[in-house]
């Protein structure tokens, strides 16, 4: 059964959510959420998920619970229980994020979200990144603006105890932040030279593997059950 480069990168996100336990999942975007909801159907039926204001839902969207985003602010994200898988217009080497700004803080040359939830998510709990098209504008040796913490910023403000930069999923494969930067996987049908030329970084490839593909019931899944219209495929 032949199986898409999305196909592999939401089995990708699902595998994020492994070994979560009971938790708030909290994915942005399209291929995140329905790696969530993958998760959810398979490997981790305790996994919470949020519509994001106020209610947990099921993978159908059916509303389970009430959560209404105060308590998500007041206890949820400080309490360390959620995992959020975010975008970033720029990833460093220090796994710092931006999605507030391209060019000198003082006069940008594009203006983006703001920082948003980026500090809070990134010194309070488990925080990992989509980024649906892999290049050097992304992964970058230093970012613009710092909006959502590393690990040596995140231990510089005494914030290290909390803070758990997870993985990056992108279009070429998998990348983790530790003491240096990794690759952990690649797609089928990608080579570890591709994503070194799309990265402006240097990447230790001494663990990296092939990146898991979807079995049959996942794929039945993903065709049928959570992404019928093939929206995956349209981004």
């Amino acid at each position: 059964m032949s199986v898409t480069r999305m196909e592999i990168a939401i089995a990708a996100c699902a595998d994020l959510f492994r070994d979560d336990g009971e938790i708030v999942a909290s994915p942005m975007g399209l291929i995140p959420s329905l790696g969530a909801k993958l998760a959810r159907l398979t490997f981790a039926p305790e996994l919470l998920l949020s519509d994001g204001e106020a209610y947990l839902l099921d993978e159908n969207g059916v509303v389970e619970g009430w959560q209404p985003f105060r308590k998500v602010l007041d206890t949820v994200v400080p309490g360390g229980k959620r995992h959020v898988v975010m975008g970033a217009n720029q990833i460093d080497r220090h796994g710092n994020q931006n999605i507030s700004a391209i060019g000198p803080h003082e006069k940008p040359r594009k203006q983006l979200l703001g920082v948003r939830g980026g500090p809070g998510n990134t010194v309070n709990h488990r925080t990992s990144y989509w980024v649906p098209r892999h290049s050097t504008r992304v992964f970058v040796d230093e970012v613009d603006v710092v909006s959502g913490v590393g690990r040596a910023r995140a231990l510089a403000a005494g914030a290290g105890r909390f803070h758990e930069g997870h993985r990056v999923v992108t279009n070429l494969g998998v990348l983790a932040f530790g003491d240096r930067p990794s690759l952990v996987s690649v797609h089928p049908g990608v080579t570890v030279d591709e994503v070194r030329a799309a990265t402006s970084f240097e990447l230790d490839t001494g663990g990296t593997v092939e990146t898991r593909v979807p079995d049959d019931e996942e794929l039945r899944l993903i065709r049928t059950v959570l992404d019928p219209e093939s929206l995956r495929d349209k981004g």
